[in-house]
């Protein structure tokens, strides 16, 4: 198995053969031991984050695959890959396991692989290895007759949970009451919602039923333009990092972006605070990249003198402002593959995609900000088991027809306004997705 995989380098570090420290012992766990278990994201970075009621579970994964080894759950997938031909696309997100992402067609971020899902149209199953919403987004730019699968149902995002319909309509009634409805005598409503990627359908719906519009961490510059354009103010959700660091680099006042606690009546905000705000921040976060410190930049700084450090701007501000440079996981990507021969980066982002990067440059010193290793929870609970069970299921046997087995589908009445949120998105200039 090759270096990059996160996989090994926690089994490496349990035994003793590696030096380093992972957040949890039960990351060598299988995923699947998790599925029948209490309600939870799992180990990792959000397994201190509270699942809501009715989130979707998984269920058992057959025993064939919960005792195959690694290298026969590779051979197995490579074979229903070669069998199913172009019927099937398999799109892996860069914080996915490499045991899992070496069999897929596209790779990138949650919108590339969107973007990715409209490349194939000919094919009847898109296997989507990344979280619920990611295969949500496939469903809604995916034609009708194509089939979504999300390999383990279990594979949720804390982030996107801290937002859903019922509080985000409810913060809605609230600032409606105070800032009234109509436009201003230069035609701009008084708000206007922006949701990112990293949310439920149900949200994307919320925007594209209200004039509001999806963005990513690509293109949030050009979509908060596009916002305020139309609104003298954004509610932005679910991610408040990802908004202030935004809005804080277009100029925009801290004192001038309120928080959002959904649990407070008006957020936890004077009436005055949220009259004067321009940007009206969601309190929601990733705990992947909360996880990042100023410490840890310095403590880098000193240990590698010359370092450039480039983190997500998912990141809290103090670590935005002390890194130098910020970015989305493509930026990130294409600032390491422009650098000159022998430069050392220490990147603030999922550890699969740190890791990958350094095994890709072995011209770079590459490390991850964050000494300990502790990746995404709910990516890590996609497993090349759950990936060979679908697309097998999908191949079918003498005895079984082919079956499609968790399958996503937005609900119609949900999935019109969603797109119109998207589509207004995708107007604003993202990138194009990467063929592996």
């Amino acid at each position: 198995m090759s270096i990059s995989s996160v996989d090994q380098t926690i089994r490496l570090i349990s035994t003793g053969a590696a030096a380093g420290s992972t957040c949890s012992p039960d990351l060598l766990t299988a995923p699947w031991e998790f599925d029948s278990g209490a309600p939870g994201y799992g180990p990792g970075s959000s397994m201190g984050d509270v699942i809501p009621t009715g989130s979707p579970r998984q269920g058992e994964l057959p025993e064939v695959y919960r005792r195959a080894s690694t290298e026969e759950l590779g051979d197995r997938i490579r074979a229903a890959k070669a069998t199913l031909g172009d019927r099937v696309v398999i799109l892996g997100h860069f914080y996915q396991r490499e045991e899992v992402v070496q069999h897929a067609d596209f790779v990138g971020d949650s919108f590339q692989l969107a973007q990715a899902t409209k490349s194939r149209p000919d094919a009847a199953a898109i296997i989507f290895c990344g979280v619920h919403f990611m295969a949500e987004t496939a469903d809604l730019l995916s034609t009708p007759e194509q089939a979504v699968i999300l390999p383990n149902l279990a594979a949720g995002c804390s982030m996107a949970d801290m937002a859903d319909i019922d509080s985000v309509t409810d913060c809605w009634e609230q600032l409606e009451d105070l800032y009234g409805t109509e436009p201003g005598a230069d035609g701009r409503v008084p708000v206007i919602p922006v949701t990112y990627m990293n949310s439920s359908a149900a949200l994307k719906a919320f925007c594209g039923e209200h004039g509001g519009i999806v963005c990513t961490s690509s293109n949030a510059v050009a979509v908060l333009e596009w916002a305020f354009a139309r609104g003298r103010r954004v509610l932005f959700f679910p991610d408040q990092h990802l908004g202030r660091n935004t809005a804080k680099a277009m100029g925009v006042p801290l004192e001038q972006m309120p928080m959002w606690n959904p649990r407070n009546a008006l957020g936890g905000n004077t009436a005055e605070e949220l009259e004067a705000a321009q940007v009206v921040l969601w309190h929601g976060f990733c705990s992947v990249h909360k996880r990042f410190t100023v410490d840890q930049i310095t403590a880098a700084r000193e240990s590698h003198p010359g370092v450039r450090v480039i983190v997500h701007p998912e990141c809290p501000m103090s670590v935005v402002d002390a890194a130098d440079s910020s970015g989305s996981t493509d930026f990130i990507k294409k600032a390491i593959e422009a650098a000159p021969a022998g430069s050392t980066f220490a990147i603030g982002t999922e550890i699969n995609l740190v890791q990958r990067l350094a095994a890709a440059h072995p011209e770079h010193t590459i490390f991850c900000l964050d000494p300990v290793v502790c990746p995404c929870s709910t990516m890590y609970r996609i497993h090349s088991g759950y990936l060979a069970w679908v697309l097998e299921a999908l191949v079918g046997t003498a005895d079984r027809a082919p079956e499609v087995l968790n399958r996503i589908q937005v609900p119609h009445e949900v999935a019109g306004n969603a797109r119109i949120a998207l589509e207004r998105m995708l107007a604003a200039k993202p990138p194009a997705p990467v063929e592996a």
